[in-house]
């Protein structure tokens, strides 16, 4: 999957943010993770080679945008209109925005955005219940062609059955969270998710399992590296492509 980061940084908005790896990252190159800036690829989408191409080309899976901040944070209202522009005129491409500000949705969007641009997926992080309920009522009013649902890191078990049955949800993922500090994904709220899906007829993947996973009575510590591995051996997966 392509990386598009058109700025860096955050603020801390909700428990599933304590941990951020982005914050970790950062930590490392003593870097302040909660100053917002505009970066060196803010453009990357219409970057072209010498032979007048596009850099980026068009791919099976989504640009993963902003992954590294959050598209719709308020610092960065400035960047956001030609940030679109860029996504217009790259129709080729898929491009999909996470986000925990979905609350900033309606704030933020192009003039010409009408019901939605049919090449933009809009993901809604939702790590717990007291999140889902939250965001996630928001989230299906808004005026958006793809929408999926993100539990990760999933912190409990989650109902979102009412959001499911509106047939607006095109996917589900699940996550456990990464790092040394990272908190205890349990099995069973990743199938408790996947047979929601199941009832609704919604795709589900399992991403990641997180450094500790727990399955029955125990716990497992597994190495980043495995994380992705693990969970797709699961073999949980509904209809996910």
């Amino acid at each position: 999957m392509e990386s598009w980061n058109p700025w860096h940084g955050c603020k801390k908005i909700s428990p599933g943010c304590r941990h951020c790896y982005v914050y970790r990252r950062d930590a490392q190159f003593g870097k302040d993770s909660s100053i917002v800036k505009k970066t060196a690829n803010f453009n990357l989408p219409i970057q072209t080679n010498r032979s007048k191409e596009y850099k980026l080309k068009p791919d099976k899976e989504a640009v993963f945008t902003c992954g590294t901040s959050d598209f719709f944070i308020d610092e960065a209202d400035e960047w956001r209109e030609e940030a679109w522009r860029f996504i217009k005129e790259r129709r080729d491409l898929r491009f999909l925005i996470i986000t925990k500000r979905i609350h900033r949705f309606s704030k933020c969007l192009p003039k010409d955005w009408a019901d939605g641009y049919d090449n933009v997926i809009i993901g809604c992080t939702c790590e717990n219940q007291n999140r889902s309920d939250y965001r996630l009522p928001i989230f299906i009013e808004q005026p958006i062609k793809h929408r999926i649902i993100i539990h990760e890191p999933m912190l409990e078990k989650i109902n979102i059955e009412k959001y499911l049955k509106t047939g607006a949800i095109e996917s589900v993922i699940c996550g456990g969270e990464s790092g040394e500090e990272a908190r205890v994904l349990d099995f069973a709220w990743v199938l408790d998710s996947m047979n929601q899906c199941v009832k609704y007829d919604i795709p589900f993947h399992f991403k990641q399992t997180g450094t500790f996973f727990k399955k029955g009575s125990k716990i497992y510590r597994i190495e980043r590296k495995y994380q992705m591995l693990q969970a797709s051996k699961a073999g949980v997966d509904f209809h996910y492509r």
